[in-house]
């Protein structure tokens, strides 16, 4: 694949990891990004053009397919995702409805191949070890807007001689993380010497530097695979060792406080993904 790669999210945590390493690829790339937020975009090489929306969910197919002239492959990062927050928003049926008509802009542009990302959430957790042949069962109106964006894609794409491929994105960590997830949250504690407070950390996840995962989805842009993949380490671990990790780099296990909030009632056991 040869030809231009339109990023959407490029300024967002997973989205620059994306942009970077279709970099190290030497591909000439354009993004999408909100107005305002340039300061926020790298400089990588290769980057086309940069074009900008107050909101890129709100915009028709028609200015889809002007912004994708031209375009080989869409990587779509996009998505509302603020901590606390996006899980039971209703702006996930903005990102619904905005990525459907990228996807009929994408039609019209002739894009060959796109690329969505998806969550391990769309998947029935109470399975454990979840492989894209594990069956789907949101549980918030976050994974059930991702499971329809994946439905409809997956089922009309292709009729028009689109690719199509999701990544479902399992427990990423790592560089630009917001401060109120699990690993900043660790990190600024420790720092400064204060307890961190945890459950009781005997949840089994599947994490993976976000780095790592730029890398995969790009490996799976520049790929032939279409339908769902997993972007995951594979590795199940449980909280409580992922924290004492952390903890161990910054020489403070001391002040690791387990049990100390309450465990939540929908938190599945364990979320491990399979390649």
């Amino acid at each position: 694949m040869s030809g231009k790669v339109l990023v959407t999210g490029a300024t967002g945590f997973v989205g620059r990891q994306v942009l970077r390493a279709l970099a190290k690829q030497g591909l000439p790339t354009r993004v999408v990004i909100r107005d305002g937020t340039d300061a926020r975009l790298e400089a990588v090489q290769g980057l086309d053009r940069v074009m900008t929306t107050v909101d890129l969910f709100t915009e028709n197919a028609q200015w889809w397919a002007n912004v994708c002239d031209g375009i080989d492959t869409i990587i779509h990062a996009a998505w509302y995702a603020e901590p606390g927050q996006y899980l039971h928003s209703p702006k996930n049926m903005d990102c619904l409805l905005g990525t459907l008509q990228m996807a009929r802009g994408a039609v019209m542009a002739g894009v060959r191949r796109v690329v969505g990302l998806g969550t391990c959430l769309e998947y029935d957790v109470r399975q454990g070890m979840l492989t894209v042949e594990t069956p789907l069962n949101p549980g918030t109106p976050y994974a059930g807007a991702k499971v329809a964006a994946y439905t409809a894609l997956a089922s009309w794409l292709p009729t028009q001689g689109v690719e199509f491929a999701w990544c479902r994105l399992f427990y990423l960590y790592g560089e630009g993380e917001d401060e109120r997830r699990l690993v900043p949250y660790l990190r600024a504690k420790l720092v400064v010497g204060e307890p961190a407070e945890l459950t009781s950390g005997n949840q089994i996840r599947d994490f993976l530097d976000v780095q790592e995962a730029g890398r995969m989805i790009v490996s799976v842009a520049l790929g032939a695979r279409q339908g769902a993949v997993n972007i995951c380490s594979g590795v199940p671990i449980t909280v409580r060792d992922f924290a004492h990790t952390i903890a161990e780099e910054l020489g403070r296990q001391d002040l690791l406080r387990f049990a100390a909030r309450p465990e939540s009632v929908i938190d599945p056991p364990c979320v491990v993904g399979v390649r």
